[in-house]
């Protein structure tokens, strides 16, 4: 069983809920998707191989997904939540075209250990960050 699965199927189970084949089968579509989705694009990408499943099970399902740690919501100030893998990620930032409100993501390397310099120097101890550049893509520039 992938990690990813077995993740779910915990999940799932410590709350009582079913593992059901449309949870495991948008999860699969999720993954294999690589880039930041909302519900409506995931929904798109599950009825093309199974028009049966909903987009409320797909929105419901995703919410599953966040609150097991799968996925990360994202907003990226366009007023439509998105949704991207959240394990065995670095930490990264995103470019965010005003635009068309393409999203592209960056390792923060360098700038990473900047932001714990700037904290440390404060005495400031860093939960969690979200790193976003805004401006024009090369299509929109």
């Amino acid at each position: 069983m992938k990690k990813e699965h077995r993740i779910l199927a915990d999940y799932l189970k410590q709350k009582g809920l079913k593992q059901t084949y449309q949870r495991f089968f948008i999860l699969d579509k999720f993954l294999a998707a690589k880039r930041h989705l909302s519900a409506d694009e995931l929904h798109a990408m599950v009825r093309e191989q199974n028009p049966k499943i909903g987009f409320s099970t797909v929105y419901r399902t995703l919410k599953l997904f966040t609150e097991c740690g799968l996925a990360k919501e994202v907003n990226f100030g366009d007023g439509r939540a998105r949704f991207e893998r959240a394990i065995d990620r670095s930490q990264h930032g995103h470019l965010i075209c005003a635009n068309c409100g393409k999203a592209e993501e960056f390792t923060l390397g360098s700038v990473e250990k900047t932001i714990a310099r700037i904290a440390s120097r404060h005495g400031f101890k860093i939960e969690r960050f979200r790193f976003k550049i805004y401006g024009l893509c090369k299509k929109c520039r």
